[in-house]
């Protein structure tokens, strides 16, 4: 079995990637991967991923220092979708969010998903850090 990078994004074929904290479980950040990625994960060891907003691979922490260690890879039963157990070095977002990805969606009072705006989501992390110690 080869693992199916069946999503398609600029032009790029992912597999959804889920990063979760591997002592306590927690889900970080859900990003995507190209088999490049993918491979420079396994190489050295170090998180990267296909960003769709910089269209191109990349190094989780590459300017940060943040980086997430692999201790573990999950690959789901239909090939197109992974876990990564990892050790997070710092925080998972330069916002300083545990993941600037997540939002609390109230859908039950919420528009036609169509007509959905970024003041409809909330972010539902803590910081963790100030950014301005940071950088």
């Amino acid at each position: 079995m080869e693992i199916n990078f069946r999503h398609e994004i600029n032009g790029e074929n992912v597999i959804t990637a889920v990063a979760q904290d591997a002592v306590s479980g927690e889900i970080l950040m859900i990003a995507n991967m190209n088999k490049e990625a993918l491979e420079k994960t396994i190489e050295t060891g170090k998180a990267h991923y296909w960003s769709t907003s910089r269209n191109k691979q990349w190094l989780k922490g590459e300017s940060s220092g943040h980086t997430q260690e692999v201790e573990e890879i999950i690959v789901d039963c239909d090939m197109d979708a992974i876990v990564l157990k990892i050790k997070q070095n710092g925080a998972a977002c330069h916002e300083g969010y545990y993941s600037c990805f997540f939002r609390d969606l109230d859908f039950k009072n919420s528009p036609d998903i169509d007509d959905l705006k970024d003041e409809d989501l909330k972010i539902n992390q803590k910081r963790v850090f100030n950014p301005d110690e940071v950088y």
